[in-house]
Order: C-alpha cells, then structure tokens, then sequence
C-alpha cells in the first residue's frame, strides 16, 4: 500500500523528528503548508532497471530537463545507467549503460545550462565530462573529456551555478576547481584534514563550502586564497556529513550525525560562523541524511540512504528556523533521491517539486502538489520567476571577478520560452555550422583576453584553449557515421564530392552491420555452475563448429562439452564431463580435429583430451595425454594456424613454450620476458609468434631460429591486461590494452619498424575487463569486446591513414562472459552473413549473427564473400615445420551454385522519380485554370440529376402511429 502520513502541529512523531521546540515556528502561515506528496502505483514507476551498490559519498542519482542518470550495477561499478526523464507517447523508457570510468563512478552532476553534459568521478582517481546524444541508444557514441589523474579517489563533483564551464572536485583532502575549457586547475584548496565529504557552491557562485571527515566545515573564495576563509567544527561524528546553502543568503545547512550517533540537521550564519543557529536532532537511524533545498518555494527534503521516510520542512532563512510540512512513507527504502530541475516540472498541476527515488529495482518519481481549486490558471505565488538555462559569464569572466547572476525566467506556460544552450566544453558532433561561426569570435576574444599563458602545456599533458577544440575530443577516432552528420548542411553535387570526401574521411562499407540474435529454438539453455573466474587472458570458453567447450565452477576443474547440433532446455541432472583434476586456467580447440580439446591446467600442466564421436555420454577422466614443463601456472594456448600438432603456451615462469603433440615432447623454450606475458598470437602463415606482456613490449620470435625475440616494440602502458593479434595479411599487429589512465584502447603496430610505436591508437571505453578481440581477414573486420560487457565494437582496418574504420556496434541487454566465432563457412552468405558467434550467458548459449544490410540478395555479394581461408584444414605435419617446411592454406569459394554474383547482376535503367521540371514550368491560362477549377467543384458536389436519398424513404400508414 503507498502510504502517507502528515504530521500534526503537537503531534508525537513531531515532537521526536525535532525534539527542540525553541528551534520551530509551527504555527507561521505559510502557502506551501500544506504541500502534500503524491505517490505513484507501480505502474508508474520505471521499472526493470538495476541500482548499484556503490558506497561512496554521492546521491548515486541525479536528473537534467532531458535525462536521469544513476549507478548501475555493473562489473567494477564503473557504469552510469542512462534515460530520458519524460516517456515518449507512454512508451516505456529504455535504459541504456555509459561505460564511464575503469572503478567505481563515486559521483556525478548534470550542467545547470547543458541538460546533456555530465560530469563523472570515480575510484580511478579521474574526473570526465561526457556529452550525452539525443537519444539514449546512442549512448556509446557519447563524447568525452579527462581530467587528472588526482592524488586519491575522486569523492565529488559539482559545477558552478552561474559560469559556464567551471567545476569544482573533491579527491581525498584536495577540492580543485576546473577551467574547463582549458582542461585546467585553477586552485587547489588543501587545506582539509581528511577525506572531504561533499562540496556545495552559493548560489550566486562566489563562494564554495565543503564538508570533512576531520568533523569541520569550511568556507572558501577560491578566487583570492586557497585556504578557508572561515572553519568551524561541524558535527561529532566522522560519518557522512552534508553542506548545502540555502539560497544565496549567508545561511547554510548541515546534515550529520552526533556523538551518540543521532542523525542531525543545523542551521549556521556564515557572518558569525562559530556555533549553530540552530539544531535539529531526526532518530538514530545508520543511514546518512541527503539534504535537497528549493530556492523558490524555500522547501527542504531530507531523505536518507535506506531509508524509506522522506521529511519535507520549510525554510526561513529570515528568520533562521524550520517548519515541518509533512512526513513521507514510501514503499520501499531508497539507495539514492535527487531532485528534478524546476523547469521540467508541471506547474499547472502545482507541482512544486519532484523527488525521484532510486530503488534496487526501479526509479519512483514522487510529486510534491500545493493543492489549489482551480487547476487551469497559472499560480504565480506558487512559482515566482526561477533561474534560466544561460550562463552569465565564462569560466576566465568569473575567475577574473565577475559576479553576474544568470538570467531568471518566467515559469508561466504562455510566457516561457524554449532555451537551448550548448556549452562548448565538449564540443558537440551536431552543433549547426551558424553555431560554430558565432562561437568563434567569442573563443577569439576569450583567447586574448586570458591572464595566464596560453598555447603552451598545462597541468595533466594538456594544451590551453587555442587547441581545446581538437584536443578535447577523446577518441583518437571518429566514426564516419558520426562525422558525417556534422556536414550534413553540405551539398554533395557532383563537383564537389571529391572534396567532401577530402573532409570526411574513408567510410567502410561494413559500417552499418547489424548483430542479432538468433531465434530462441537455436539456444542451449539451462546452463549451470558456470566458472566466472578464469583467467583474463583466457577467452572463458572455446567452441568449434560442432561442440562447446565450458568450464564449471565444480571441483575438479570439471569442463561440460555440448554438442552444437543438439539445442534446446539442458536436463536438470548433472551432465557428463571432462575431470581435468585441476582448475582451468585456458582451453582450446584444435583446429584441424574437432574432437581434441586441449586444457591447461593450474598445476603447469596441458592436458589433451579427445571426444568421442556423438559426444560426451559418460564422464572422461583420463586424458590422451599430459604435458610438463612449465614451473609455474599457465597464461594461455594456442594450437598453430598451419601445422598439426604444434602448440605454444605461456606460463607465469615467464617462459613461451613450443610442444610437439604427436610425440609429447617439448621442443622450443622462448625466453626474453621481465614480467607476466598477457597474451601471444601465432602469425597466419605460422613462421614467427607475437607476445605482448606487463613489461610493456611487445616482442616477435622465430621459433625455429632463435629463442630470443627477433625484435622488439613498445606496448600498452597500463597494466590491466592486453591481447595481441596478426592483422593484414600479417602487415600489422593489433594490441588492445588500456592506457595509464585504465582507458581500454587498440594499437596498430607496423611490424616492419615495431619499435617505432604504434602507427594509430583508438579508444574504445571504460571497463575492468581487457578487450578480446577477433580477426576476420576475409573483411578485415575486428570484433572487440570484453568479459562481463554488453557491447561488441566493431572496426575495419584499413594500410592508409585513418586505420580504424568504426562501424556499428551489437549491444545485449545483459552481460555475456563470454564470445567466439565460428569458422567462415557456418554462415548464411544467402542472408549476407559476414560472421557468426556464440555468446556464453549468465544461463545459456546464444547464437549473434552479424549482417550487412543489402537490397539485392538474391544476388552473391562477392564484393564483400572473397575466397575463404580454409583455416581448418592442416598444411604442413608437426615434423615437417620443425624440420624448416612452410606452406599456405588453400582457399574456396563461398558462393552457393544456384547464385550470380552480384557484379555480374544485369544493370537496371533508372527510373525517373520525379516529372521533368518542363512540367512544373509550363504556364496556364486564366481561361485554363478557370475549366479546371470549376470541374473539380462539379465532381465534388455531384450530379444534379441524381434524386436524393429522402426521395427513396417509405410512409408509415395512418394505424401505425397508435402504436
């Protein structure tokens, strides 16, 4: 039941919630009190969605006019979830994840001006401002800036309330504000004694005020001295205490918790900051209070963190005193509450605020109505005019002195007017070429009028506003889809084509491929007991074109094998299994023999083990054969792509070794690593191997002629993990890893001059797990995407300047652990499939087929189905490589018979669209157009000839009418 109780004047829960009758003001009039809150039904709610459970010091929602964002749960907590404020046509909103930071997003705010830039801060030390696209399913192509990294863990963010552009962060006992269109501190205020707690500008911005773990509250004018003008001690307790100002008066409110851990709201005049005005003791409740203050009806809403009361109290700040209002029950407790911006709520319904509780499992929008007679009138005692959406000054305005207020506006519906502010501190794809050329000569003027030294490096590597434009914009790429919009404005006639493609860049024509997921019958469901902690630099499972291999949480290190070509519910008794004995660590199929499974082992051991035709029927305990070797546990295998029954691995001895599975002997011991080898990579035509390792190189060996690598390159800089791959027809090799900041990226290195670093760099996103990624030669297309994600990038790669071509992305609703590809030839080329995976669920496996859209297809697309490699079929034996032997694979056609090739389809004649002009040129006549008017009026009304319908009607005789 939704349930709502308003406090009497004397009543008992009054008494208790502010227990100091002295600091009250019951019985002053007031026209909000008898505001009252209004609880949707469930219906109502937004449903279906999955709350975080990060412990950090934000309000893990918050709310723009145009979108809510909230922590999501996702791996490392590093996801915002995403969606629109307003449904459209009552359809239900789409969530949709922002892969934000590499840890947990602590805190996050929307701009005042811009509804669609939002700024980020997390545990990875670094503070990001993205701007979000019009719609949310477009929320991975969300632009993107860094600031730091930060000394300590990023606890808060929030932007000034008057200047465009400046931002103020708290990173353990540092507050810094940010220029951002410079990407620059301008002060760091460090004089806090612990982790600050939260930060809170006036409303006329000129000054800040935080709150602290060493108990104190501060307050500080950032632009004369970085040390507080005033400090006072606080409250008693070191847990979490909030700072907010009431308006742009000099009273401020504290919520926290005393000595005998009672939660606690305060009242301070900041002119005589050296005790309370007054206290308010709640209960003794664990849960920290979050305080939201409205400035135009003077309404405070105290809702605390699990909790699932809400408390409304009006605030004089003439008078310094608290009135209660109501008290709220809600159904269900709340992990975060914010407050919906003035300007989007619907103030002809009296709605004078709008709460939205973020639950575990769904966002309750809760109104606050003064109830009034007359519903269809505007109420403009109840809504004075509130601030707008512009800026009154820039970020360099206001550090130079300038106090300007933004501009308020009307709430009346007849009289407001629809502000669009687009702020310029990440520049936006879609912004208008007339936007562009206005901005211009502001940015020019802005350039010269900077105190500080410009065009020259600033902190964090980054350059001053003469480059801010180019060099803001995070990805080292930009996606043709993307790009093309910005020109859209452009003619593209013949003529000028050429130089519209000059400014636009290469497209690719795999750039509108869709994944979908194939129909539920083709899925193997029911899975249980899946093993979710293999290794990084194993893929998690490996599938062949006739069976899957998956291993299980079961001791024993056991590994369920499922036949592909039986689909459908797997039976709830336990299944037969492969007993490896040992906990996985890597597995893999061997390429030329569907039934020999090779396993590695967390004793340094490979253990192969061969199916029996038709599948596993009983449990198979006794491999074929065992390898040893290694000293230590093994990173990962790979079978190699040319010779039958060669195998590599990698070990945590540092060593890559080269076995012979016909004879079980060991054969090569590469050596040259200083740390982990995160992954290696067979080149196609099987003479040389690639490893990439936490030491920061990336290394190329020749087997057979030398242990030690034959050369050597820089690596990924980050530490989390890397994957290694051989890319156009060996040419280049592909990296993915992350950067020092934990961004996930992709290199392209030219192995002609691998010490030369990378040739091209692209960042992908934010997320814990390390990319694998997927080579498909035929098209030159590479698949990323990581253990624990919903989406799988796609590039092509092209030997010129850009080398990564973005095309479009496949995204699942939940996580998958796991993605492998089937070979070339389990595609349906009849339906233009350019690759086929299966994708490992929290339960079942499921089939994601990637197509390329065409209007002919009953045509074979050969343009983009080049002969196959046939990959799966050896070359060369195991003796005949290591005795110097080398050989390339043969290759076949993918076109059925009964197809045409499609540049062999007969070429059709145009059909004109549209009248030649000379039709719409010709002149008529008056005489003319008079005969045409008047037939068209004749045929409307008819013939008059034509009797009319009452004419037909049939009389009643006299006697009928008695009745």
């Amino acid at each position: 039941r939704r349930l709502f109780q308003s406090l009497p004047a004397g009543g008992a829960i009054a008494g208790r919630v502010f227990g100091r009758a002295g600091a009250m003001n019951r019985f002053r009039g007031s026209k909000f009190r008898n505001t009252a809150p209004r609880l949707p039904g469930r219906a109502d709610w937004i449903n279906d969605i999955k709350a975080g459970s990060a412990v950090s010091y934000g309000n893990h929602i918050k709310s723009s006019c145009v979108f809510i964002a909230f922590n999501t749960n996702s791996p490392g907590g590093g996801s915002l979830g995403i969606l629109p404020l307003e449904a459209i046509n009552q359809d239900k909103r789409q969530v949709s994840q922002l892969h934000c930071h590499a840890d947990l997003v602590t805190d996050f705010d929307f701009s005042p001006f811009d509804d669609v830039l939002l700024a980020t801060c997390s545990a990875d030390v670094t503070v990001k401002l993205w701007r979000l696209p019009d719609a949310v399913e477009q929320i991975s192509s969300a632009q993107s800036v860094t600031l730091g990294p930060e000394a300590a863990r990023v606890e808060c963010v929030v932007f000034h309330p008057s200047a465009d552009g400046v931002l103020a962060s708290g990173a353990g006992n540092t507050a810094k504000i940010w220029d951002l269109t410079q990407q620059k501190a301008l002060t760091a205020l460090e004089d806090h004694g612990d982790q600050i707690q939260s930060l809170a500008w006036k409303k006329d911005g000129c000054l800040l005020g935080t709150s602290c773990k060493d108990k104190k509250l501060r307050v500080y004018d950032p632009r004369t001295m970085c040390s507080a003008v005033q400090s006072v001690q606080g409250h008693d307790n070191i847990k979490d205490s909030r700072l907010i100002w009431l308006n742009a008066s000099d009273i401020v409110l504290s919520t926290g918790f005393s000595q005998m851990r009672e939660r606690q709201a305060r009242l301070w005049d900041t002119r005589q900051f050296t005790t309370p005005v007054n206290t308010f003791t709640l209960d003794t409740a664990q849960s920290p209070l979050i305080p939201m203050y409205d400035a135009d009806s003077g309404l405070l809403i105290l809702a605390g963190k699990g909790d699932n009361v809400l408390y409304c109290l009006e605030v004089s700040t003439s008078e310094v005193t608290l009135t209660q209002v109501n008290q709220c029950l809600t159904e269900v407790k709340s992990k975060g509450v914010a407050m919906v911006p003035k300007l989007a709520l619907d103030v002809m319904s009296c709605e004078v605020i709008r709460l939205l509780q973020l639950t575990e499992n769904a966002i309750v929008p809760i109104s606050y109505n003064v109830p009034r007679k007359s519903l269809h009138e505007f109420h403009d005692d109840l809504f004075p005019d509130t601030l707008g959406k512009t800026p009154s000054m820039s970020a360099l305005d206001w550090f130079n002195g300038s106090d300007e207020q933004v501009p308020i506006v009307s709430l009346h519906p007849d009289k407001r007017t629809r502000q669009s502010f687009i702020s310029s501190v990440v520049p936006s794809l879609k912004e208008p070429s007339t936007q562009l050329r206005e901005q211009a000569p502001r940015e020019k003027k802005e350039m010269e009028e900077v105190p500080w030294e410009t065009g020259k490096p600033v902190h964090n590597g980054q350059t001053s506003s003469s480059s801010s434009i180019s060099s803001m914009t995070s990805p080292s790429i930009t996606s043709p889809s993307s790009t093309s919009s910005k020109f859209s404005d452009f003619a593209t006639t013949p003529q000028s084509q050429k130089s519209v493609h000059s400014i636009l860049g290469s497209n690719s024509k795999f750039r509108h491929v869709q994944g979908t997921l194939s129909h539920r019958e083709t899925h193997i469901t029911n899975l249980k007991g899946l093993n979710l902690t293999t290794p990084g630099e194993s893929d998690g499972f490996c599938v062949n074109r006739e069976r899957v291999a998956v291993p299980l949480s079961v001791s024993g290190g056991q590994i369920a094998v499922l036949e592909l070509s039986k689909p459908g519910k797997l039976p709830d008794s336990s299944l037969p299994t492969i007993q490896n004995s040992v906990p996985v660590a890597d597995l893999s199929w061997d390429p030329f023999d569907c039934h020999r499974l090779a396993v590695a082992g967390e004793d340094a051991k490979i253990r192969i083990w061969r199916i029996p035709t038709g599948g596993l029927t009983q449990v198979l305990s006794d491999p074929e054969r065992a390898l040893s070797g290694h000293t230590e546990k093994i990173y990962s295998i790979r079978f190699h792509p040319l010779a039958s029954d060669i195998l590599a691995s990698s070990s945590y001895d540092m060593t890559v070794r080269i076995w012979n599975l016909s004879s079980g002997k060991e054969e090569f011991i590469l050596r040259g690593h200083t740390d982990q080898i995160f992954s290696l990579s067979w080149r196609p035509d099987g003479q040389q191997l690639a490893t990439v390792s936490k030491d920061g190189k990336i290394r190329v060996y020749d087997p057979r002629h030398s242990v030690n690598p034959v050369q050597e390159g820089p690596g990924p800089t980050g530490s989390r993990g890397a994957r290694i791959l051989w890319v156009s027809d060996a040419r280049y090799l592909l990296v993915s890893g992350f950067d020092s900041r934990s961004e996930r990226q992709i290199y392209l290195h030219d192995v002609v001059s691998l010490a030369s670093g990378p040739l091209a760099t692209a960042d992908i996103s934010v997320a814990p797990s390390t990319l694998i990624p997927f080579y498909d030669d035929d098209t030159s297309t590479i698949y990323l995407t990581g253990k624990g994600d919903t989406r799988v990038h796609i590039y092509e790669i092209q030997t010129v300047d850009p080398y990564f071509l973005q095309c479009s992305s496949f995204s699942s609703i939940e996580p998958h652990k796991g993605l492998c590809f089937l070979p070339k030839s389990e595609c349906n080329v009849r339906e233009v499939e350019i690759a086929k995976a299966l994708r490992l669920g929290n339960h079942s496996l499921e089939y994601v087929i990637f197509k390329v859209p065409r209007v002919k297809k009953e045509f074979f697309q050969d343009d983009i189905f080049p002969d196959t490699t046939l990959w799966w079929r050896p070359v060369l034996s195991a003796s005949a490589w290591l005795a110097g032997s080398n050989g390339q694979h043969k290759k076949m056609s993918l076109k059925p018979e009964d197809m045409t090739p499609v540049s062999e389809a007969p070429k059709e004649v145009p059909v004109r669209k549209y009248k030649p002009s000379t039709f719409y040129l010709e002149e008529k006549t008056d005489e003319e157009k008079k005969e045409e008017l008047l037939s068209a009026m004749v045929a409307k009304l008819g013939n008059l000839d034509d009797p009319l319908p009452q004419d037909s009607f049939e009389g009643v005789d006299e006697d009928e009418w008695d009745d």
